[in-house]
């Protein structure tokens, strides 16, 4: 079976096809700038030949066509027509209190991500819009099934996911810990215990996804435990253009000082903070704030400090938290590229046992490759396993649909 993997965003979608047989990627590719002048296509088969295409895309309806053209063209197709898809699998970002799992696709369920869009308001309108387009597109046979970013975290206990806020807010509107990159710490989780020869819940475990958005989850005995993310993607560690957690009187405070409004703040907190904000407006790119650091730039350099420091700080309580730890898993774009964060982590973590071989660790760069960066007899493993939610998202789709 050949499985369609999406992720809608609200103008762009982004796509995988993976041939379940062998898990083997077929194709991937995008669609940016839907519904705004300048739209753009992009498809890259298993071979690495790349097809592009400036084209306005009016929808997202529009964009799914686009999609199964391509996938399906004589010239610069994988497949021979769109009977193949034996269905799609959808990145659903917010499923709140009501999916601890993946789902089928239904009237019903649609519903349920729609409840949770005050939750998500830029992220769940924007995948309904997907499951929509594929249904106008491919028609209501092909089955769809709904990939939750916070359904790992639902085995948190109620001590962790509460905040200390008037319990009546829980009760009317959930706000609670949910947690996000939920396919992401899945799927590392698995992997670490294979590299570890142990089952998924004898292992306890701390996974950092760090990436433009990071978040550090504690998985005990195979189960999400705790996690930095929040009601919403904000809280946890400084990222690109996210402040993370910072003192809640910080708003209104400028608020009062500023003349800013609510909006104003989610803006500011959103997309003005975190790297970006600490650069003055520069640059979200760590591997910007890699280079400038090596070069003497001593704002980058807190950066990177305060970025270590955070992390070993969540790490550390993590593992505190659970009672030790067999290993610590680096994912993301940011967790598998830089070793030199892996390294002064691992001096930080010296104390409870994490070594790590330095050669290893600077080899484990830029590559696609699974690492064990421990030294010999470290008592708490390193390892370095780069992510792969769309092939979580097709593994879920396919055993659902099968």
């Amino acid at each position: 079976m050949k499985i369609l993997v999406i992720n809608a965003g609200s103008s762009s979608i982004k796509y995988q096809l993976i041939d379940m047989t062998d898990e083997t990627l077929l194709a991937k590719g995008q669609c940016d700038r839907i519904g705004i002048d300048g739209g753009n296509f992009k498809q890259k088969n298993a071979n690495g030949v790349e097809y592009k295409v400036e084209v306005d895309i009016p929808d997202h309806a529009a964009g799914i066509k686009l999609v199964v053209d391509a996938l399906t063209d004589k010239e610069h197709g994988v497949i021979s027509s769109m009977s193949e898809i034996g269905a799609v699998g959808h990145r659903v970002v917010h499923g709140g209190e009501k999916f601890s799992g993946s789902v089928m696709i239904t009237e019903e369920v649609i519903d349920a991500i729609k409840e949770c869009s005050s939750l998500s308001p830029l992220h769940n309108p924007a995948n309904i819009t997907g499951i929509k387009a594929c249904e106008e597109i491919m028609g209501k046979d092909v089955p769809q099934v709904g990939v939750f970013d916070t359904s790992f975290h639902q085995t948190m206990p109620d001590f962790a996911y509460m905040y200390a806020i008037p319990y009546e807010y829980y009760e009317k509107y959930k706000l609670r810990r949910y947690g996000f990159h939920g396919t992401s710490h899945r799927y590392v989780t698995a992997r670490a215990a294979e590299m570890l020869g142990k089952k998924p819940e004898e292992i306890n475990i701390v996974t950092c996804h760090l990436g433009n958005g990071s978040s550090i989850t504690a998985v005990k005995n195979g189960k999400s435990f705790d996690t930095t993310m929040g009601v919403t993607p904000l809280e946890g560690l400084m990222m690109g253009t996210r402040s993370g957690s910072i003192d809640p009187a910080i708003i209104p405070f400028l608020m009062e000082k500023e003349g800013m409004s609510a909006s104003d703040v989610d803006k500011m907190l959103n997309k003005k903070s975190g790297i970006l904000g600490v650069t003055g407006g520069v640059t979200s790119d760590n591997r910007d704030i890699e280079d400038g650091a090596k070069n003497g730039n001593e704002r980058y350099r807190l950066i990177e400090s305060m970025l270590c420091h955070q992390i070993t700080k969540y790490v550390g309580g993590f593992a505190a938290a659970m009672g030790g730890i067999d290993a610590v898993v680096f994912t993301g774009g940011i967790g598998e590229n830089n070793p030199q964060y892996r390294t002064r982590v691992a001096e930080n973590l010296k104390f409870m046992g994490v070594e790590i071989d330095e050669a290893v660790n600077e080899k484990a760069k830029r590559t696609s490759d699974e690492n064990d960066i421990s030294a010999a007899g470290a008592k708490v493993k390193m390892l370095v396993i780069p992510t792969n939610e769309e092939l979580m998202i097709a593994r879920d789709t396919y055993n659902l649909v099968k």
